[in-house]
């Protein structure tokens, strides 16, 4: 296993980006911060799909709470310059960059560890994943995107109550509340991750981006605004790559659709 605070592979067209703390349950800090940044523009520049993962027995644990207590006890010197938040460049980065990001979940996936999955754009769980946000407990706030990005997924509700009690989401349970779209046996979320990914890695880039960057963003509008942007979008010169698999379809050579099994 690589050493570093954040391991990275490319396998094909797959880069594949994994949180590298496991005796801190891979607890965030301003340095795994750092080199997460790293892999994640290293994947933008030679990969088509990304999959984000947890080494040991948990996705993430959150923000390592040591760091946390030195900046709350002002043992922290505070930046001279106000700048962006370091967990909200490097997860916007994820969410709204060149490529699409599958997250692989399993154990604790609790507080800026479900931050950091809800930056991705596909979830998997497996049966151990439990989904927590502990913040109200420790005196403090969210602070990785959550009140964005959580929030939209699951609802004010839903986000308020795992705040003020401390509940936590069985696998089960975050695929009703939408964290996840799917969830595996114990010990198969990677693989599945691996497989999606793979699968997404065959769409063409421009749609993938459109789909990862201009869908969200057409969320954000107005009903008349968002027919509006979809209408520029639709109606941009297409690639060569697109006139080709148009050309596929037409002619009968394309993949067909499979439609699923009425037992699944």
């Amino acid at each position: 296993m690589n050493q570093e605070l954040v391991s990275y592979e490319l396998d094909g067209p797959v880069a594949m980006i994994g949180l590298n703390r496991p005796d801190k349950r891979n607890a965030i800090n301003e340095a795994v911060i750092d080199a997460l940044r790293k892999a994640v523009h290293r994947a933008g520049e030679e990969a088509e799909v990304a999959v984000l993962f947890g080494h040991g027995k948990n996705f993430c644990a959150g923000l390592d709470l040591g760091e946390a207590l030195a900046r709350a006890a002002s043992q922290v010197k505070p930046p001279r310059k106000g700048k962006r938040h370091s967990w909200h460049e490097v997860f916007d980065t994820i969410a709204r960059g060149p490529i699409p990001f599958v997250a692989a979940l399993h154990g604790a996936v609790v507080g800026g560890g479900l931050e950091l999955a809800s930056a991705a754009h596909i979830r998997v769980a497996d049966d151990s994943a439990f989904f927590g946000l502990p913040e109200g407990q420790r005196g403090i706030f969210v602070g990785g995107g959550g009140t964005v990005r959580i929030q939209r997924i699951v609802g004010y509700t839903v986000m308020a109550d795992m705040m003020l009690t401390g509940r936590l989401l069985s696998a089960a349970e975050g695929e009703r509340e939408h964290i996840v779209r799917y969830v595996v046996p114990e010990g198969e979320a990677l693989a599945k991750a691996r497989e999606l990914a793979a699968k997404i890695a065959k769409n063409t880039p421009d749609t993938n981006w459109r789909i990862t960057n201009v869908l969200p963003r057409i969320n954000d509008l107005s009903h008349d605004d968002g027919l509006f942007m979809e209408y520029l979008n639709s109606n941009l010169q297409r690639s060569p790559e697109t006139a080709e698999r148009l050309r596929e379809f037409v002619e009968g050579r394309a993949q067909p659709l499979v439609p699923p099994s009425k037992t699944a």
